[in-house]
């Protein structure tokens, strides 16, 4: 186990901070801080006991601590370039943690049902209920039509007796046994079956489902060639086996599908590959509680509840469990999208709803692929694969809908892309912060966080937000005011008008105003807000890296020295990024595609719904991360989750889209509504007030999160812009 500390104090060289980093682990050991992580970083000369004023002395000069936890070099080389960095934090693990270090709970998760834990408990539960009303009765009912279709066969007796009492068994297997019976001289065939297939390099074992699987068909390894020579095989194997297969992969792919039910998908596949290919007379079923010693045998299956909530932290090859079972919608989305052009099959708001939501595990695939080349790779390749691809999600439905509006000529499509900005920079500084506080201190009563590093990124979005709004306030300041319709209300020529669609026109006649000093104003902005960003990067990297001083310190575990397992190679990262980027493209120019006739037909204000679905939609994978961040009392991670966002849109986004219209002349220019203007600056300013003192609480964050909702009730109830 690695330990990323980072301490918010000053640092005077690499012997006093080591120092610092022992003295507050032994301060946190003893305020039971560290005392969760399981171990601390191993250092002989720590006194065992201290002075309860020189342990607070030592503390006052530590400051804060934030303690990252990573289980091998691997995973801290990972954790500590996206950190220094200041890009996404993915949390996804790149490696794969050793087998026993592992919870009970996460190897029950992986276990082949096939072990005997005994009766503990009623077996009537929720889970096993709701078992029974989804697949229990209907399987039942199928096994017997099978049973009775074996018996018409007259030959296929033997299966039909087999199907009767797995009829009863599938009907409420909770609490019951299959085991395969021992038979005598069965051994010998069996040993010889498996050493050639350990020869011929045949073994393998499933992705998904996990255990042991054939790759090729031989159903003589399992019963013994001389069973397979009955007639009785004959009308089971095209009969009945097939319907049952079916019939189990459709159990399988339902309870796949629904996370929880997983060990139904498991007992499915177990029984279509093993139960179902032995004789008949291998097969014994019997309960739990009606045998105290169990027959000799090998056990196949032993499920005691078909529901275990655990299962959202199950993973196939290093990627979560809904992650695999989002990516099919993304193949469906591209097959409707590309080849229903038009909308034969299905509606656009569909076909919108479905990139939209496609593009959350293509979201995931590019976060993981970054991290693991990232946590293979030195700084600077890390580095540039974070700048690189860091915001591709989002600057690829940018850049298709402001090509989409330049097409058609319609200005919406840029308002669309600034509501979505400002949308993604207040959420980020408002609502994620704000619900990391909120679920983290229902656990924790206060979280304290690294005053230093938040003050550097609250100074860059101050920075940021000036310059992005400042082509905004020019344009107020000397732009011509024009109003699309006015009303004397007095009845008087110098009396009071009333103006309805009123903008500031800052191209004027000849569009002087707008070419001379609007546009070098954004193009100046543009290059500011990079380079400032940079500055930023060689104070932390450089001349200030004691802000953000990580040390990676071993843990000592006795009999615990593994290798790290890396789930993807850099090649293999690579590829997948590749491709999750082309279909990030390809699903965002589908949005892009489906969203008019959303805007045109639906009553909702079109600000309200770019600052909501299209802002935050693509972040939800880092809400998650931060809400998981703050549940470990690492609250400073989740605060950079979304500072750093923030950061992004102003200082990487944006300037990227004002170098795109260069190229390709769009309608996007830096002049933002005043709705805009005025809801960033209020978010900024206050995340700064909340952060002052390096200490907050559930309190501030639904002060945080009200502030945000109030904005967005504001949203929701302003106009759409003019013209659209």
């Amino acid at each position: 186990v690695f330990k990323v500390i980072e301490p918010q104090g000053g640092s005077n060289g690499p012997r006093r901070s080591s120092l610092c980093v022992r003295h507050c682990a032994a301060i946190y050991n003893v305020q039971g801080d560290l005392g969760d992580l399981g171990c601390l970083p191993h250092h002989p000369h720590v006194p065992s006991a201290e002075p309860q004023q020189h342990l607070d002395e030592v503390y006052e000069s530590c400051v804060v601590k934030t303690t990252l936890t990573a289980e091998n070099a691997v995973e801290a080389n990972k954790l500590s370039n996206n950190y220094k960095f200041g890009f996404k934090k993915w949390k996804s693990h790149v490696t794969a943690r050793p087998w026993e270090d592992r919870s009970e709970i996460v190897k029950e998760l992986y276990s082949d049902l096939n072990i005997i834990r005994g009766s503990s408990g009623s077996m009537v539960t929720c889970g096993n209920v709701l078992y029974l009303l989804l697949f229990g009765w209907w399987l039942s009912v199928l096994y017997v039509l099978v049973s009775a279709m074996m018996f018409i066969t007259i030959v296929g007796a033997p299966y039909g007796r087999l199907c009767w009492a797995l009829a009863g068994y599938f009907l409420w297997p909770f609490g019951k046994v299959i085991q395969e019976a021992e038979v005598p001289g069965s051994h010998q065939a069996l040993g010889a079956c498996e050493a050639g297939a350990e020869a011929s390099g045949t073994g393998e074992s499933s992705a998904l489902l996990s255990g042991p699987v054939p790759h090729r068909w031989r159903p003589w390894c399992w019963a013994g060639a001389a069973s397979w020579q009955r007639a009785s095989t004959v009308p089971w194997l095209c009969l009945g086996y097939p319907v049952l297969v079916l019939a189990h992969g459709l159990v399988c792919i339902i309870a796949w599908l629904l996370v929880v039910l997983i060990p139904v998908a498991k007992l499915s596949v177990r029984t279509t590959t093993h139960v179902l290919l032995l004789p008949p007379e291998r097969v014994l079923i019997w309960h739990l509680r009606m045998m105290e010693v169990p027959p000799e045998g090998q056990v196949i299956l032993c499920c005691d509840r078909a529901i275990n909530p655990y299962y959202y932290k199950y993973a196939v090859d290093g990627v979560n469990v809904f992650a695999v079972n989002l990516l099919p919608l993304v193949l469906v989305t591209l097959v409707l999208g590309y080849v229903d052009s038009h909308n034969r099959l299905t509606s656009s708001p569909i076909k919108f709803t479905l990139a939209l939501l496609s593009i959350m595990p293509l979201s995931y695939y590019i976060g993981m692929a970054i991290a693991s080349i990232s946590a293979q790779s030195n700084f600077a390749v890390g580095a540039v694969v974070n700048a690189t691809f860091g915001s591709i999600t989002e600057l690829t439905f940018y850049i298709t809908a402001l090509i989409k509006g330049s097409r058609e000529g319609n200005h919406c499509y840029a308002e669309i892309v600034k509501s979505a900005l400002t949308g993604t920079l207040v959420g980020c500084v408002l609502f994620i912060p704000g619900l990391c506080m909120v679920i983290g201190g229902f656990r924790h009563q206060e979280q304290e966080f690294n005053r230093r590093s938040a003050g550097v990124t609250s100074a860059l979005l101050f920075l940021s937000v000036g310059g992005v709004f400042a082509p905004t306030l020019f344009s107020k300041v000397y732009g011509k005011l024009i109003c699309g319709e006015c009303h004397n209300v007095t009845q008087n020529p110098l009396g009071h008008y009333l103006c309805h669609n009123c903008h500031f026109d800052l191209m004027g006649s000849n569009g002087t105003l707008f070419y001379r000093h609007v546009q070098p104003l954004v193009y100046t902005v543009s290059f500011l807000l990079p380079t400032a960003y940079l500055i930023g990067l060689f104070f932390t990297l450089k001349t200030h890296s004691h802000i953000y001083d990580i040390h990676i310190s071993g843990c000592h575990v006795p009999g615990h020295h593994h290798s790290a397992v890396v789930h993807w190679s850099r090649w293999r990262a690579l590829v997948i990024l590749l491709l999750s980027t082309l279909c990030m493209s390809a699903c965002a120019d589908l949005a892009t595609e489906h969203i008019s006739p959303i805007l045109t037909t639906s009553t909702i204000s079109q600000y309200f719904f770019a600052v909501t679905v299209l802002a935050m939609v693509p972040e939800l994978p880092e809400i998650v991360n931060g809400i998981q961040f703050a549940l470990q009392n690492n609250l400073s991670l989740s605060i950079e989750i979304g500072n750093c966002i923030a950061v992004q849109v102003c200082m990487f986004q944006i300037p990227i889209l004002v170098l795109f219209t260069i190229f390709y002349p769009t309608n996007f220019t830096l002049v933002f509504s005043d709705l805009h203007v005025y809801a960033s600056m209020l978010s900024v300013v206050l995340m700064n007030y909340i952060f002052m003192d390096g200490k907050c609480d559930y309190f501030q964050g639904m002060v945080l999160m009200m502030v945000y909702f109030i904005l967005l009730a504001v949203y929701f109830f302003a106009p759409s812009p003019s013209g659209c």
